[in-house]
């Protein structure tokens, strides 16, 4: 019989929370750095996306000198709901500092509830002209978006997350200025991308003990003070319980990255597609928008919300592999 080994995982150099945002920070200067050419159209590094749940995709592999290819094997997939977005705000960058921001007046009711906006009423279509006259003095450029996720039916307060773009400042300007006003979908976004990086929460599991929480070995069945507990906790002088003891706490609600996520088919969701089942998906409801399959599991469960962004560090393992999808059960 092969050796049991499990090791102890879980840092106790750093202390363990629940993460405070619900949607994670992104570095967008490390993924326009990082991003290879060729890896995606100029626009949009990023979508918010609501995870529906898991289901198995029947695929032909047509990976180059793969053992199973040109055969139908089963992989197991992740559906993303992509409501469409809206432009919130234009930002402009200096040095890596905010210099300049151009509030959007024309927002959903939705979103009015949520956001203070100010009584001075600005024209940004007019700010845009004045920006491309001084665009010499700005570094970069990013928007605020904001998901119009009342489509979807999950609920009506819209995510806001800042998302950066691709390209040069002049194409960057141009980019803002031909959606200004109108809706992001996320077929434009992704359409060129075969791998994604997906951030997000890892499901809550609250208050657990050291042994779940830090993959402690049991302790012998004899032992006086417990068996899931640490062995001691600290000496006796200095009489205090340092930050490196492992201790029962929270566990779960931890900001978490996916890398290279292989996207198996995208697009819009109608009536006759069989993603949708007739009763609907578990935990989640009927899908209404766009939608994206991806390989493999997603961390967080169903309703999560989640960033989908152009890849930081494209591996060769995982740029290789290409799958045709035949059947979604």
């Amino acid at each position: 019989m092969p050796k049991l080994s499990r090791p102890r995982h879980g840092s106790l150099q750093f202390k363990r929370k629940r993460a405070a945002k619900m949607l994670p920070r992104v570095n967008w200067e490390a993924i326009s750095k990082k991003n290879t050419e060729g890896a995606g159209s100029k626009g949009l590094m990023g979508v918010i996306g609501y995870k529906v749940g898991m289901t198995t995709v029947i695929a032909r592999d047509s990976t180059p000198n793969s053992m199973t290819k040109e055969k139908k094997i089963a992989i197991p997939a992740t559906i993303i709901e992509v409501p469409a977005m809206k432009i919130l705000s234009v930002r402009l960058y200096k040095y890596g500092t905010v210099k300049k921001e151009i509030m959007n007046e024309n927002l959903d009711k939705e979103l009015k509830k949520k956001i203070k906006l100010s009584k001075k009423k600005t024209d940004i279509k007019k700010e845009m002209e004045v920006i491309e006259k001084e665009l010499g003095n700005y570094d970069d450029m990013r928007i605020i978006v904001y998901s119009i996720v009342k489509k979807t039916g999950i609920k009506r307060k819209p995510d806001v997350i800042e998302v950066g773009i691709n390209g040069t400042m002049e194409e960057k300007l141009g980019y803002v200025k031909e959606k200004l006003g109108k809706e992001i979908i996320m077929s434009e976004v992704m359409k060129d991308y075969e791998l994604v990086d997906v951030k997000g929460l890892s499901r809550g599991k609250g208050l657990v003990g050291p042994v779940k929480r830090y993959g402690l070995n049991l302790k012998s069945h004899k032992s006086e003070k417990g068996v899931r507990r640490p062995g001691s906790l600290a000496p006796w002088h200095p009489a205090r319980t340092t930050y490196m003891s492992p201790q029962a706490g929270q566990l779960g609600m931890f900001t978490k990255t996916t890398y290279n996520v292989k996207i198996l088919t995208l697009g819009k969701i109608s009536e006759l597609e069989k993603v949708n089942r007739n009763e609907g998906i578990k935990n989640y409801g009927m899908i209404r928008t766009e939608y994206l399959i991806v390989r493999g599991s997603i961390q967080g469960p169903a309703k999560r919300a989640l960033i989908v962004t152009t890849p930081l560090r494209i591996t060769k393992k995982q740029a290789k592999k290409k799958f045709e999808v035949v059947e979604i059960q």
